[in-house]
């Protein structure tokens, strides 16, 4: 354990969570531009219990499938009672989108709650010809 009490088990907890499928629908048409808008994303701190909240913003690009959104919307709100990271949070559901859909381009850009006087961003994007990070 670390001297500030985070241990590796807070570090991984909710990476491995069993989730409910993010179903998708053949997309119809080229080149265009999806933004999901989520502002009321909950989860909750592995370590402290309390929960975290802030707004989700997912831009893709669909290749041959969209997302949809009642099933995302189940997905999402599995998070509200999972223990995880909100850095790890934006990272899975990212990873989980792109394993659902196969976007060509997508971006999750997750904006958190001030807690104690700090803001937080965090922005994880895919490229389905360079991967993650690109």
């Amino acid at each position: 354990m670390s001297k500030s009490g985070y241990t590796k088990e807070h570090a991984v907890k909710g990476l491995d969570a069993k989730l409910p499928k993010i179903e998708t629908w053949e997309n119809q048409f080229p080149s265009y531009e999806i933004n999901i808008e989520v502002p009321e994303f909950t989860s909750v701190c592995p370590k402290t219990g309390l929960p975290d909240f802030g707004l989700l913003v997912l831009r893709y690009t669909p290749d041959k499938k969209c997302i949809e959104l009642k099933s995302f919307k189940m997905y999402l709100l599995s998070y509200r009672n999972l223990g995880i990271f909100y850095e790890n949070a934006v990272n899975k559901i990212l990873r989980d989108v792109v394993k659902s859909c196969d976007p060509l381009k997508a971006t999750l850009t997750g904006v958190f709650n001030t807690r104690g006087g700090m803001n937080c961003s965090v922005v994880v994007s895919y490229d389905k010809k360079r991967g993650f990070g690109e």
